[in-house]
């Protein structure tokens, strides 16, 4: 069994394949938190020591006890204001004004299968694999709930974390700051590992030591954003990709977020995970319940590679849903770089016609076909096809697309709208806006009040008038701005904007999916600034970022594979001069780095020459071999090309009897020294061919030296080996 209680010491064990978390109602009735970690037995209640800690308060009904204190024991779910005065999970404004919580333990459920949470998404999992762990907690004042959630999924070393707080009261309380998963560590020395950037350069590695004092990130833009990810990893500091103790918490929620870790005064760490407390001030009514967002957790004593395999696994076969969940995906071309606005139905189907005779499967009609859309001041809101710029019905369109052995796709933006629409002039008060301010304008743009549902039905039935024209098999749906102007003229209290303004979103998402369930639908915002483990449940494929040159690209990838699998990065080849960055690549490296995910192009095939539109038949013909094994393979990183003079990732078949590795060289020196690239996950004791060249290499010498890459001149030589294990 997952999950395991002893009754005479009120304790509560989960365990995974290769790990343990465990948990105690002491005689007070406060839950605390006993132990996360490698995989053991007995209880660990020992782990809790007692002192008179000064200036560190006692709970009432402790008495003269000066050594008990909430100040300095591991806790579960901690409250402001009852006496611990770290960072809370929870902080709580009474009705009388005062603020304080105090959550005492009533009793708790074990049932079979994963718990769901209602309108959001959501880790699912049968009553084969997992199980669910409920903990009942009251403040016997105000009569406040909180039903903490476990699920438990052993095989994939993961156990998830949400809650639902339930007014069981009389009067309104107002929720302040809610995180969905709290770990507190009573010794040792962490890091802490967390994924910064901008638009245009998302996801870059940061490792720090976890200090006395806070650590926090997160995210006010009403998106997870470019700028943190709501991915946190606390390592030991021996950890590496293969050696040593490491946690992942993994938000599976697409706003605003925030996420902490802290060393208190007595060398403590406490690392948090949940809902932006800043702009948040949820009320709830007497009977009403507030669903808290879920955070996935996983340990590794193996090391990063390991607990990033643990993520993976988990989204790709427990969080993703529909026809495209692990079937490989159609590889596109996309009209954006290609045209930008200035396209026409001409040139779209030549564009399809070309790519249809290289072997792409699919055309992506980009933003500028509807409503008076030739640039972005004008038409969001106005989900009209503009029949004259295409030339003809959409409808007739798209056969012509069908006929050329071609899939089609279309690009939206549903959550936006210029002033400058119909759908505004006809609706400005369904736009984000403060009274008797000007608004804050992002791309010319604001956005759209998803916290009311007539507002949402107006936008989802024009989405769908749209995709009811025709065979349209692909939506990207983008969103390209932050959230501000946080008013909106139907709400209650403007504090749970943000919040509501998501449950809206994933609505519109759920609905969309239940009625276009062969419809692949890759997310976007600005590139990556929703690539969010919220999202996956809703879109298998995310755009990784806005940025296709390919040696930013190997840097992106490189901090998203750490929480999200190869499978859910949309990776496209563009032109070269790279029209973000003006670096120039070939082809064949700009295609091996694409093959990192979702491959796809993201340029004019009409301008290329008969060698590149040769080399692209290649790698479309490559990566048909490759797809299945880069959706559903398990990722390691060889290199860190952020240190590295190289860059080097590999995939490798669950049964280690396919192996695809790549690798790109980001310096070049005079008489340069040989690089080797060491494999990983190979079946020691096992022999494999390199398929291309015929050579037979052993797989222990493959991951004990590695494989030399050939000393060569040129920037950004790249390599790529497909092996199959042989019998020798």
């Amino acid at each position: 069994m997952a999950i395991l209680i002893d009754n005479d010491k009120n304790i509560f064990t989960l365990h995974t394949d290769n790990s343990t978390y465990q948990m105690q109602v002491d005689k007070y009735g406060f839950l605390l938190h006993l132990y996360y970690g490698r995989k053991t037995k007995g209880t660990m209640d020992y782990l809790l020591t007692y002192a008179d800690r000064g200036f560190s308060g006692n709970p009432y009904d402790v008495g003269p006890d000066r050594t008990y204190s909430m100040d300095a024991l591991p806790q579960e779910f901690p409250c402001q204001g009852n006496g611990d005065f770290r960072s809370p999970a929870i902080s709580v404004r009474n009705g009388d004004g005062s603020y304080g919580c105090d959550l005492r333990y009533q009793g708790y459920k074990v049932h079979k299968g994963k718990y769901g949470i209602k309108g959001l998404p959501a880790v699912y999992a049968d009553e084969t694999e997992a199980e669910t762990l409920e903990i009942l907690l009251e403040d016997g004042v105000t009569k406040l709930q909180v039903a903490l959630l476990y699920g438990v999924l052993p095989g994939y070393d993961v156990i998830t974390r949400s809650a639902r707080i339930i007014n069981a009261g009389e009067g309104t309380v107002c929720l302040e700051k809610v995180q969905s998963a709290c770990l507190d560590f009573v010794t040792g020395n962490y890091d802490i590992i967390s994924f910064y950037g901008r638009h245009a350069m998302e996801r870059n590695f940061q490792r720090i030591p976890v200090a006395h004092g806070s650590f926090k990130i997160g995210s006010r833009r009403g998106t997870s954003s470019h700028q943190y990810n709501p991915l946190m990893i606390l390592a030991r500091p021996d950890t590496n990709e293969d050696f040593g103790g490491c946690y992942a918490l993994s938000f599976v929620y697409s706003g605003s977020f925030q996420g902490e870790a802290e060393m208190d005064q007595y060398k403590q760490t406490r690392v948090l995970l949940g809902l932006q407390e800043e702009l948040f001030s949820y009320p709830l009514k007497a009977g009403e319940i507030f669903y808290v967002p879920e955070t996935v957790l996983t340990y590794s004593s193996q090391g990063l590679g390991k607990l990033s395999q643990n993520l993976h696994r988990c989204y790709r076969k427990h969080l993703c849903r529909g026809k495209y969940k692990e079937t490989a995906r159609p590889i596109l071309v996309n009209s954006w770089e290609a045209a930008y606005f200035h396209f026409d139905g001409k040139l779209l189907y030549e564009l399809a016609a070309t790519a249809a005779d290289l072997g792409v499967e699919m055309l992506v009609m980009d933003d500028g076909w509807f409503g008076k859309r030739n640039d972005d001041n004008s038409s969001l809101g106005d989900w009209v096809v503009n029949e004259e710029k295409i030339g003809e019905p959409l409808k007739d369109f798209i056969e012509k697309i069908n006929q050329l052995g071609m899939k089609f796709g279309i690009w939206f933006e549903p959550e936006c709208v210029n002033e400058d629409s119909d759908f505004f002039r006809a609706h400005p008060d369904w736009a984000l806006h403060m009274p008797g301010r000007k608004p804050i304008l992002g791309r010319n743009q604001l956005i759209l009040d998803f916290t009311r549902k007539e507002v949402v039905d107006a936008v989802f039935n024009q989405v769908c008038g749209v995709l009811d024209q025709g065979n349209i098999e692909y939506i990207k749906w983008d969103m390209n701005r932050s959230m501000t102007d946080m008013y909106s003229a139907a709400a209650e209290q403007q504090g749970r904007i943000a919040y509501d303004y998501m449950i809206g979103l994933y609505d519109f998402l759920e609905r969309l999916m239940a009625r276009y369930p062969n419809l692949l639908i890759e997310g976007c915002s600005g590139g990556g600034g929703r690539f969010d483990a919220g999202m996956l449940y809703y879109t298998p494929q995310i755009w990784c970022s806005d940025n296709t040159d390919a040696l930013d690209r190997i840097r992106i990838q490189y901090g998203t594979s750490f929480g999200y699998p190869a499978g859910a990065v949309g990776s496209h080849v563009s032109v070269s001069p790279n029209e973000q960055t003006g670096r120039s690549a070939s082809l064949e490296t700009r295609g091996i780095v694409a093959m990192a995910g979702v491959f796809g192009y993201e340029m004019s095939f009409v301008k290329l020459s008969e060698r590149e539109k040769d080399i692209v038949r290649e790698q479309i013909r490559k990566y048909r071999t490759y797809a299945p094994l880069v959706q559903n393979g398990l990722y390691y990183r060889l290199s860190n090309p952020f240190e590295d003079e190289l860059a080097a990732w590999e995939f490798v078949s669950e049964d280690g009897t396919e192996v695809l590795a790549s690798a790109v060289m980001l310096e070049i020196h005079g008489n340069m020294t040989a690089s080797y690239v060491r494999l990983k996950g190979l079946v020691s004791g096992t022999c494999y061919q390199e398929q291309e060249s015929g050579r037979i290499y052993d797989a222990d010498a493959l991951m004990e030296v590695g494989l030399p890459l050939p000393l060569q001149c040129g920037e950004y030589q790249s390599y790529q080996y497909y092996f199959k294990q042989v019998r020798q």
